[in-house]
């Protein structure tokens, strides 16, 4: 199963289609919040199933906070991470994802892209599609490819 992980878009749809266009199909589309009002959008231009949490730049939006998922027998526990202070440090969403007994905990808010394995537990940050942060300021997003048979693996793009 291959899923498109994204977020941080506010409202920027440009980047997101062109990951649609030079991208194979996607099975799954996860948005880690701030969509800013964009996730109707995201939801019909993916073509999928689309599971987003809300950021904290989605004032008035209807998606949860968080929600823990299973996909492929994973159990993935996504947030945008601003209540855990992950701009910090990814410290105490790594307790909070342990106290969960999840496989992957996934979250945006920094614009950094992470992926790293700690204790059994994928942590992992798409950056932002439209404001990067990083190094470079590329934008960037994650494809996961995951089967119940194998352990799950990120790739971490760049536009």
């Amino acid at each position: 199963m291959r899923v498109l992980i994204i977020s941080d878009t506010h409202g920027k749809h440009d980047n997101f289609d062109r990951v649609l266009e030079s991208e194979e199909a996607f099975d799954q589309v996860i948005h880690l919040g701030d969509t800013e009002g964009g996730e109707d959008y995201i939801a019909a231009a993916a073509d999928c199933e689309v599971t987003a949490v809300r950021g904290n730049n989605d004032y008035f939006s209807d998606l949860p906070s968080e929600q823990i998922v299973e996909v492929e027998g994973k159990r993935i526990f996504i947030t945008h991470g601003h209540y855990y202070y992950v701009a910090a440090g990814v410290e105490t969403l790594i307790k909070e994802a342990q106290g969960r007994d999840v496989d992957i905990v996934m979250f945006g808010h920094t614009h950094r892209p992470l992926i790293r394995q700690e204790k059994g537990l994928w942590v992992i940050n798409p950056g932002s599609l439209s404001y990067p942060r990083q190094e470079g300021r590329r934008p960037s997003y994650i494809v996961m490819n995951i089967s119940p048979q194998e352990s799950p693996k990120f790739i971490l793009n760049f536009l």
